[in-house]
């Protein structure tokens, strides 16, 4: 089976590198954190001394790391030593340029290269069944897809350098927008004396039915495996959702989109972090409106007092 070189095991990357080595490969890994190291040799993963010393013999290198500067910089310290040939692999989230630079500096080293970023939190990545978005020629394409395929449930070919994380982002946008929209329609119903099943029970089969509801709904119940259900716990924490949404807006400015939607929900996952719930998972956006609303509500009740 093929070598494969995992650099950055946390959250996502640990599951990610486990399926590998479940699925046979030898995989060589490495992180800044000794916590994440230890996980990773009880999951069968060899660990490295330095980034350098996990690609020296690597097929594959494999990145999932916080943001592009961090791409950018492992990958002008590793490309030049990998073996000639190799196919590299980013699975972060981070900005086009970042990946197109990526993209870049790995061709000059004579390597093949993807941007992958995914879809599907850290019970995708644990359950292999995340949703890999891919950039990159069809040749670096074809060399990824069986190397994906352990850690995916599905594995989509975007197009050219870039497009994975364009892909993605826009995804991830579409993710935010709805999320808020589902957790306000639940706010509104809960004010209206409908219970949290029965408005589910109508969204669900009719006009209203998306991801963020059916799937991940923000309310205790109705899905018995939404983080609602495991006091908001994060699958995806609302600090990487505004992370997101921030992207989503530079390439938005980068490009003369016009998002509104998008920019106010950058400004109410904003809010919602300052509020001290960056760690909790964005579904938890539901909690912040609830507040939202007693406030707007007490504000007006102290208008009304000082009015008369």
């Amino acid at each position: 089976m093929t070598t494969v070189a995992f650099i950055g095991l946390g959250h996502m990357g640990n599951p990610m590198a486990a399926n590998l080595v479940k699925a046979g490969h030898t995989v060589l890994g490495f992180d800044l954190l000794p916590e994440n190291l230890e996980t990773a040799k009880a999951n069968g993963v060899t660990i490295a001394p330095s980034a350098v010393a996990a690609v020296a013999d690597a097929d594959v290198v494999i990145t999932m790391l916080p943001a592009g500067k961090h791409v950018l910089s492992v990958y002008a310290e590793i490309a030049g030593k990998a073996k000639k040939g190799a196919l590299f692999i980013d699975s972060s989230t981070i900005d086009v340029d970042s990946a197109r630079k990526a993209h870049a500096i790995a061709g000059e080293s004579g390597l093949l290269s993807v941007d992958a970023p995914v879809s599907g939190g850290i019970g995708g990545a644990a359950a292999g069944t995340l949703t890999f978005m891919a950039g990159g020629s069809g040749d670096a394409f074809a060399a990824a897809e069986p190397i994906l395929k352990p850690m995916a449930g599905r594995i989509v070919h975007c197009g050219e350098p870039g497009a994975g994380q364009a892909a993605k982002i826009c995804n991830n946008m579409i993710l935010g927008i709805s999320m808020i929209g589902v957790s306000e329609a639940f706010t509104l119903a809960e004010k209206l004396g409908l219970s949290h099943q029965a408005l589910f029970d109508v969204a669900s089969t009719s006009s209203g039915q998306c991801w963020s509801l059916t799937t991940y709904c923000p309310v205790p119940g109705p899905v018995p495996t939404s983080p609602a259900n495991n006091s908001y716990k994060p699958g995806f924490a609302a600090a990487l959702m505004l992370k997101d949404l921030k992207l989503s807006q530079e390439a938005a400015r980068s490009v003369g989109a016009a998002t509104p939607l998008g920019q106010h929900a950058e400004e109410i996952y904003a809010q919602f972090g300052a509020a001290g719930n960056e760690g909790s998972d964005f579904s938890g956006i539901i909690n912040y409106l609830r507040d939202a609303t007693r406030e707007d509500r007490q504000a007006k009740k102290s208008r009304e007092i000082s009015e008369i």
